[in-house]
């Protein structure tokens, strides 16, 4: 079995993705390599955050690697929070005050149109690739639902009736922005082996 680094932290991303590699490949994260330190995200663009995270991540451990940086744009508030999505309500990333902060921009706006969007970067034998997914949707009046984590209790994906909180993970891990990047990446990783 051959192992790819993960370059992040967030245990619920990597469940996500873990679930969805290939049974040959197994997911490794910066905290498995014992390194805790956040890697800061000085982008402007969820592009230039996850290529700083895996540029970062490929020169520290001198190895393949993938980095992605998520966000939620919201239409009427011109693509809000987007690269900021996981600071929406401050430095402390929390996501009930996150999405309190977003129905309360939205408090009133019939135009709830939304999209989660994930690009990944990937640096292989130092080369860098880029993978994009992105599911279109509309944000909800309140939370429903307790799976998930970040916006899903308020995000339903265009063709359904419920949130991401309210699906099985194996539901959304089906459909997902981040599904999507990643199964572009795995279809990369089928073709380079």
């Amino acid at each position: 079995m051959s192992s790819i680094l993960f370059a992040s932290h967030n245990s619920h991303k990597a469940k996500e993705i873990a679930s969805l590699l290939p049974p040959h490949l197994k997911l490794i994260t910066l905290s498995d390599l014992n390194y805790n330190e956040d890697i800061p995200e000085t982008g402007i663009t969820l592009k230039e955050n996850a290529l700083i995270k895996a540029k970062f991540s490929y020169q520290k451990f001198n190895c393949n690697c993938f980095a992605d940086d998520s966000g939620l744009e919201v239409e009427i508030l011109n693509n809000e929070p987007g690269v900021y999505s996981a600071r929406f309500a401050g430095p402390q990333k929390n996501d009930d005050a996150n999405m309190e902060k977003l129905l309360n921009s939205l408090e009133d706006i019939k135009n709830r149109t939304a999209r989660f969007k994930t690009v990944i970067a990937f640096i292989f034998d130092g080369k860098e690739y880029f993978f994009e997914g992105i599911i279109n949707g509309k944000i909800t009046y309140a939370k429903c639902g307790t799976n998930g984590f970040g916006y899903d209790p308020i995000f339903i994906p265009d063709g359904y009736t419920k949130t991401f909180a309210e699906m099985s993970s194996e539901e959304k891990n089906s459909i997902s922005h981040r599904a999507i990047a990643v199964k572009k990446l795995i279809e990369f990783l089928i073709n380079i082996k």
